[in-house]
């Protein structure tokens, strides 16, 4: 096993530096994280050593041996195995042929594509991350989140032409997993490391303080620190990505919550049952429950897309939205998990997008939507050249302001939050805690779904925890621990 040394990294667009003079060693045998704001350089620095995007200047060696890396051809015969942070599986292909993508497809008689090989060898790569519970004949577009990530790590397990795997780099491999399915992939990465180096990109503190052995940090496109997480804090890895002292706390609420605004009674769905509950102007409510209990369906429900089949649900007083049109006329505004599949037009510019579902009220020619969009990035702390920047080029993080300046575009009343910090940075996630928590204190009431418990303690006001679809119980965060709210997702021992 070789060390692997990156040196001198830079990528201009133009005028604009996006990584200068960026080196770094990696090491076998140990899990070197990634880090630093969105817009730091992290994705730019990916696509270099995976050869996506050809670099202004670098170096590359492997055991001293220069490692010519222009394609991603030259990065796969090298042995770096790349999985990035997009869930681009081919979603009318089944589990198998999305893992062997790629590769050459085992052939029976030299003719016929050796179906029943194929499935071995998939059946095989998920084994080794110890995933025994996808159907590798199933369609990947049936697939949640969650698993749809485990097949892309799986295709990166699959031997292939050239060097054997020498580093695995994994862009937010967590965003779409649940605890259980995190906890599988850090016992993969601890089995990967032992022959190969291990580069993680991520904003979660939590797993990089508790799983890699060191941290480089990226700012402005240069790196400012590296050095081993045994002899870093927390608070000193926040103030190398921001420049500026940040804690994880959460915005105090200063502002008592208000009258109802929505109302559920014996109400139940094809996929939900059992709801009642009131959720109150300024409140921050919660839905809280393991990976698929119907929190998403419950966002569904006040956005028109999720239809009641018994009960009643309604909105200030009237039944609740049938459409998302209908929805958005109403005051409520969305924030869905996936904002590049589902919350963006990724070719367009920032001002179609913000202002995308507001058309039809916006009676005004160019010169004032972009003055409307001017005035929307900047309540949301939105970094972009011109409203007519594509969201592509955008960070992540500027990405989900994009989407939150479409939400409150218009004074919602009612906000729906679907994990609103998925690949979020720090420093962002304070903004949008901060916007957060000024839309509650103008009455607007919020429904809340996180993966991050942490993040629901902070925030919510109560939380209402779902049993496959079924309401078990409305709590009270103040007080609670993460392990404590986790463990009221789990019926058995909630019950007991």
């Amino acid at each position: 096993m070789t060390s692997l040394e990156f040196s001198g990294l830079t990528k201009r667009y133009g005028a604009v530096t996006v990584l200068s003079d960026v080196s770094l060693t990696l090491q076998p045998g140990r899990v070197h994280a990634l880090m630093g704001e969105n817009g730091a350089g992290k994705s730019t620095f990916i696509k270099l050593l995976s050869g996506v995007t050809r670099a202004d200047r670098m170096r590359v060696t492997k055991g001293g041996q220069v490692v010519p890396l222009t394609t991603p051809a030259d990065a796969s015969a090298a042995g770096f195995r790349v999985i990035h942070q997009e869930l681009n599986l081919v979603p009318q292909l089944s589990v198998a042929e999305n893992v062997l993508l790629g590769h050459r497809m085992p052939q029976r008689l030299g003719l016929f594509v050796d179906w029943r090989e194929l499935a071995r060898r998939a059946e095989q790569a998920l084994g080794q991350l110890g995933v025994a519970h996808i159907d590798v004949a199933a369609q990947a577009g049936s697939l949640s989140g969650g698993d749809r990530m485990l097949v892309k790590i799986a295709a990166a397990l699959v031997a292939g032409d050239g060097d054997a795997p020498c580093l695995y780099v994994l862009d937010e491999p967590t965003a779409a997993l649940s605890d259980a399915e995190s906890a599988r992939l850090f016992e993969v990465i601890a089995r990967l490391k032992q022959n190969a180096a291990v580069l993680y990109v991520s904003h979660r503190l939590a797993e990089v303080m508790a799983m890699c052995d060191d941290v480089t940090v990226l700012r402005n496109g240069m790196r400012v620190f590296t050095g081993p997480v045994a002899q870093t804090s927390r608070q000193d890895i926040i103030l190398h990505m921001t420049g500026r002292a940040l804690t994880d706390g959460f915005p105090a609420k200063d502002t008592p919550a208000g009258g109802p605004i929505a109302q559920a009674a014996d109400l139940a769905t094809k996929a939900l049952m059992g709801l009642n509950f009131t959720l109150h102007r300024g409140e921050i409510l919660g839905i809280g429950g393991l990976a698929g209990a119907g929190q998403t369906e419950m966002l569904n429900l006040f956005l028109g897309l999720e239809r009641a089949t018994a009960g009643m649900l309604t909105l200030e007083g009237q039944p609740a939205p049938k459409t998302p049109s209908q929805a958005w006329a109403r005051g409520v505004a969305y924030v869905p998990a996936e904002r590049r599949s589902q919350g963006l037009a990724m070719r367009m510019g920032v001002r179609p997008n913000a202002l995308l579902a507001h058309f039809m009220g916006l009676r005004a020619y160019r010169t004032t939507e972009r003055s409307r969009t001017q005035n929307l990035a900047a309540r949301v702390g939105l970094k972009a050249e011109s409203p007519e920047q594509s969201v592509w080029q955008l960070s992540g993080g500027n990405q989900q302001k994009v989407v939150f300046a479409r939400a409150i575009a218009d004074k919602p009343r009612l906000l729906l939050l679907d994990d609103p910090t998925r690949g979020v940075d720090v420093g962002a996630r304070a903004e949008i805690y901060r916007l957060i928590r000024d839309l509650t204190a103008q009455g607007c009431a919020v429904l809340l779904a996180s993966s991050d418990l942490p993040e629901m303690l902070g925030l919510c006001d109560r939380i209402l925890v779902l049993h496959h679809g079924r309401q078990a119980q409305i709590l009270d965060p103040h007080d609670m621990t993460p392990s404590g709210l986790l463990t009221s997702f789990f019926p058995e021992i909630a019950l007991t």
